[in-house]
């Protein structure tokens, strides 16, 4: 089990990031969609503000026209906002 002191956030932000490079995939499949919102969570936890809004934005954009109930963009907004 990793701790927070010991998770190499560095490298999961690469790992996300890989999946977004990947037009094919971050267009249209829900890994894509989903590897924003862990981008941006992932971003956040390495003290890396400006880069997490940016993938937050990305994410919330992408879903401006979703149900506003649906419990992960709720969640999304409230970690957006928290920034």
């Amino acid at each position: 089990m990793h701790t927070t002191s010991s998770f190499r956030y560095g490298e999961a932000a690469t790992e996300f990031q890989k999946v977004l490079d990947h037009p094919g995939i971050a267009a249209s499949d829900p890994v894509g969609l989903l590897a924003r919102l862990h981008l941006g969570r992932t971003l956040t936890l390495s003290g890396d503000k400006a880069k997490a809004k940016a993938a937050y934005q990305d994410f919330l954009t992408l879903w401006k026209e979703a149900d506003g109930d649906i419990p992960i963009l709720k969640q999304a907004k409230k970690e957006y906002a928290g920034l």
